[in-house]
């Protein structure tokens, strides 16, 4: 039996960032990929959300595998970040002032929208009349 088991979440270094999975590499002799399925249970648009070149993540060990250097690998069942949340992309983050600067330009901007329209108007008007 090999030196990592199925189910065994260990320390890995994100070594490659591609479009269907990350590299990383667990120790000297031993790498392997997460592919861009086990990433998140959600749609995955770009590893570079989750990950960063260099960065230390948990990993999780799918399989037991013959060759013990090349691993299939997880992050979308564990915390994979130590002390992080995962990265997704930010929410409306909703400021104190709420929509009260927004209450305060709407009239005016209905006034000059109004106004444009009425030039708008009277230009088609003075045409039409020649």
């Amino acid at each position: 039996m090999g030196k990592y088991e199925k189910g065994q979440i260990v320390k890995a270094t994100v070594t490659g960032i591609t479009e269907y999975g990350i590299f990383v590499s667990i120790d000297d002799i031993s790498s392997g990929l997460v592919h861009i399925s086990e990433i998140s249970h959600r749609f995955v648009r770009d590893m570079n959300d989750f990950v960063k070149m260099g960065e230390t993540i948990y990993v999780q060990i799918l399989d037991n595998v013959e060759q013990q250097d090349k691993l299939k690998l997880s992050i979308k069942n564990i915390q994979y970040q130590e002390g992080k949340k995962k990265r997704f992309r930010k929410g409306i983050v909703e400021t104190p002032t709420g929509f009260s600067t927004l209450a305060k330009k709407l009239p005016l901007w209905i006034k000059e929208y109004e106004k444009k329209q009425e030039k708008i108007k009277n230009s088609i008007d003075k045409e039409s009349i020649k």
